[in-house]
Formats: C-alpha cells, structure tokens, sequence
C-alpha cells in the first residue's frame, strides 16, 4: 500500500505511487504540487534555507502565512541549501527516487545550481521536469522576473477589467491559480506519457502563457478588424451585479426563458414580450433603459430574498463573504471543508480537494509543512543515516 503526503493511504488516487519534489515558491508552482497532492502523489516541498518568501508575506496568521498554508496542503517539507555541493548532492539523491520535479527559477538559473533538465535527466531519465517561470525560457523578457499582476498588466487583463482609461487588478492571483492548473495538468499529461514510452519529459509553464490561455475567448484577431474591436466577454445589459434592499445580487439572465422568469419574477411581465429587449444584445444595448426600473423592483426585498425567490428559474447569487463559504450547504455536501492540525496554527479548517474521485475514501488531509518539518525523515527515508543527517545539520546544507 503506497503511504502518501496525505497522511493515509491513498491507492485508489490516479497519482498514488508518484513522488513530485517541489521546489518552487510563491503560489503557481506550490498549488500546482498541491493539486497533484490532492490526486494522491506524494510531494514533498524543499525550500531554501530563508524558507519561502510566501511565509513572510503579510498575515493575519501569527504563526504562518495565511497564504502559505493555503497553497502548499498535503506535502512534506523539507530546507536545503542548493548552493552547497553537498546540498545538490542531497537534491541528486532526491532525483534519483522521485517521478517529477517542480520549480520555478528563471531560465538561467538551474544550470548555475547543477539541477538543469539535461543534467537531472541524466541523473534521472525517468524524470518529468517541470520549469515554471515568468515568461518563458526565450525571447527578450526571458530572465525577468514575473508576477502574477505585473502579467496581468502586460496582457490586456487590467485594460479590459476596469472601465475604458481606468485600468483594474484582478485581486486573487487568478493569474497563478490558472498556471497551477495548467502545472498540474501538464504533469499528469506528461506521467501518462512516460507510461506509453518509458521517457522523461521537459514541461514548460509561464504566467505568460497563464494570462493569455486565461483570455483565449479574447485573443482573437481576425484579418481586417482594427485595435478598437471590442474583445470582452462581458454581455453587458442587466447580467452584473445589482443593489437590493440588503445586500448586493448578480443576476445573469442571458437565454429567453431566464430573461422571462426575472421579468415575471420582478412583477414586470411587459419587459419579456417588448420587441426592443428580446435578444442579448438588444438588452445589453439598451442597458440605460432597462437597469433604472429593474433596479427599483428590485430594491422590494433582501439579495437573499431575491435569490431564494429566484430558486433554479433565474441564475444569481447574493454576494457573500468567504467566511460563509465555511458552512454553506453546498460546499459541505461536496466535501470541500476539512479540519487541519499544524504544528503553529493549531487546528484550522480549509479546502480539502480541488478534485474529487468517486472511488475509495477520501483521504485524510495533510496541513502545509512548518518550515523543515520533516528534514530529518525524507532523508532518512532516502538512505541517510543519523550520523550523516546530523552532520548536514551542522553544515547547514540542511535545516
């Protein structure tokens, strides 16, 4: 039975067996490793000996981050100083016995540290490598450093977010979370490969290529059409949100039935059969008309009381807090809130799986590591003994 970082046995996940280091900082990289956490890898995370920036970002949290706990769940942790000979040796021995590894240096940097793909293929021909980074490993912007919201100013996100001359950010690295996802699914792609043909594979993600998969409905051009084309998804019109009596709703009711139920619901049945607002794009046109006497209807009752009059025959939501999510409903019948003990914190609760698989328990959740929590016992794991584990300890490759 293949123990994982979950803590339990997790044999019936799709990535149970699979060993991932993780290298990389920050949130892209780190989620990325969790998501194949959550698919029962085991991962284990090796930060430097500073440990990861992310720990010290700002918090309410007295004893971690808050951001850090919330990306790096399910992993083992271990501190390792690369720039050490014996440290590269440690990580080399590492290679040796894991399935992928992640990171997310830029492109120069690896080759300096003795962990670039060829040398670690060569190690390791097995190996696939993950190289995750701002911009790619070519072009001009190669070796600049890159951020989730620096990205998003460069590709047209803050443009189109805000209104015309008003740029806007996106706040919740979406930027990351994306690339995390296309880290993992890369991953999972590249293992199902090495099943078919026994080989490694070199995998590459950039919050570059994050920020304009992300806008692929937008990153269209056609031969003819000019800088000015409008290339938002937005239908505009009444979808959006809206003030009520109490709270804030948004409503999105863009196919003709859901046009017709809002109308009916709202008490003004005349707007449904108007010729001048029968279409999406009439009503977005329109939208000046249309939003002054909807909003007034709508001023009648609580954003609660609209979205449980609403039920199933008008999309909407009454805005919530992310602490409501905690005990809402729906996301408990999913499964979606589980109860952590870190070693700092304590007992806290969070997401469980980004994932869920109908088949077999669901394993039982793991916090993010304390800094070189579990040093001592990957190494051994690996063939260290006490004796040379406390002398890495003394020479400070290891924490």
């Amino acid at each position: 039975m293949t123990a994982t970082a979950s803590g339990a046995s997790n044999e019936a996940l799709p990535l149970a067996g699979v060993r991932v280091l993780d290298l990389s900082g920050y949130i892209a990289g780190p989620y990325g490793s969790a998501l194949l956490a959550d698919q029962g890898a085991e991962v284990i995370k090796i930060e430097p000996p500073d440990g990861d920036n992310l720990r010290r970002y700002p918090s309410t949290l007295a004893a971690e981050g808050r951001a850090f706990i919330g990306v790096n769940r399910g992993k083992l942790g271990i501190a390792l100083d690369l720039k050490q000979p014996k440290g590269a040796e440690v990580l080399q021995r590492l290679v040796r016995a894991a399935d992928v590894l992640v990171h997310n240096f830029r492109p120069a940097v690896p080759a300096r540290l003795g962990m670039d793909y060829e040398t670690l293929r060569s190690v390791n021909p097995r190996l696939i490598y993950c190289a995750l980074n701002g911009y790619g490993d070519a072009g001009p912007l190669k070796d600049k450093a890159g951020y989730d919201q620096v990205l998003q100013a460069m590709t047209g996100i803050c443009a189109l977010q805000g209104p015309p001359g008003e740029p806007e950010i996106v706040y919740g690295s979406v930027v990351d979370y994306y690339a995390a996802a296309l880290l993992a699914g890369g991953v999972s792609s590249a293992l199902y490969q090495r099943e078919r043909t026994g080989k490694g594979q070199l995998v590459k993600i950039s919050l570059m290529r994050s920020a304009l998969a992300m806008q692929s409905a937008r990153f269209v051009w056609a031969e003819g059409e000019g800088r000015d084309v409008y290339r938002d998804m937005r239908s505009g019109g009444i979808t959006g949100l809206h003030p009520t009596r109490q709270g804030n709703l948004y409503i999105s009711a863009n196919t003709p039935h859901f046009w017709a139920a809002l109308c009916e619901l709202i008490g003004l049945p005349q707007l449904a059969t108007d010729p001048r607002y029968d279409t999406v794009r009439k009503r977005a046109e329109r939208g000046d008309e249309l939003l002054p006497p909807i909003r007034t209807a709508l001023a009648a009752r609580s954003a609660i009381e609209w979205e449980a009059l609403f039920g199933e025959r008008v999309p909407c939501s009454a805005v919530r807090e992310i602490e409501d999510m905690f005990d809402d409903p729906q996301v408990l019948a999913e499964g979606m809130v589980a109860t952590y003990a870190h070693p700092l914190v304590g007992s806290y609760r969070g997401l469980s799986r980004a994932i869920g698989f109908g088949d077999g328990p669901a394993p039982q959740p793991r916090a993010a590591p304390a800094f070189a929590q579990h040093s001592d016992e990957v190494l051994a794991r690996h063939g260290y003994s006490e004796a040379e584990i406390a002398q890495l300890h003394q020479e400070g490759v290891i924490a």
